[in-house]
């Protein structure tokens, strides 16, 4: 143990508040470190969110851009190699939007898309809300139906 290593017991020493307002002789008087005038200097006072003391806030400084169509129609995608495994799995011949829901694939408000990624091996009638034009093509390939709901 040496000098420079000794430190007060844990939660013996506070940091104490400034004392403010305590007159003149404290350092602390008259203004009370709020300087003079201003809102800030004033009891009471509390800033608007995002407010930069007059300045043009970073809110309205950045560029907006984009359009947000409030008529889209969103849709869960699910491919044809997802399909593919899951069925080979569960040996089913028709696969619906319950059979989706089931299996995890979407959850019962989805609007389901069947996308045409991977080779699909089967027949199969499949029931969904939309198909791409290479998915659908591939089910009627195989001798398949594509149905939308």
């Amino acid at each position: 143990m040496k000098l420079n290593s000794l430190t007060p017991a844990r939660g013996s020493v506070k940091n104490q508040k400034k004392r403010l307002g305590r007159g003149q002789g404290s350092g602390k008087g008259g203004t009370s470190t709020k300087g003079h005038k201003g809102a800030q200097s004033r009891s009471g006072y509390s800033a608007k969110r995002g407010f930069e003391g007059g300045q043009m806030p970073l809110h309205k400084r950045v560029p907006k851009f984009g359009f947000i169509n409030i008529n889209r129609r969103e849709f869960r995608g699910i491919n044809l190699d997802a399909i593919q495994k899951l069925v080979e799995d569960k040996k089913t011949p028709v696969v619906d939007v319950a059979f989706f829901i089931s299996h995890g694939l979407a959850s019962k408000n989805d609007r389901i898309k069947i996308l045409g990624r991977g080779e699909f091996k089967l027949k199969l009638e499949i029931q969904a809300h939309a198909f791409s034009a290479s998915a659908k093509t591939a089910i009627e390939g195989k001798g398949g139906v594509a149905t939308k709901v």
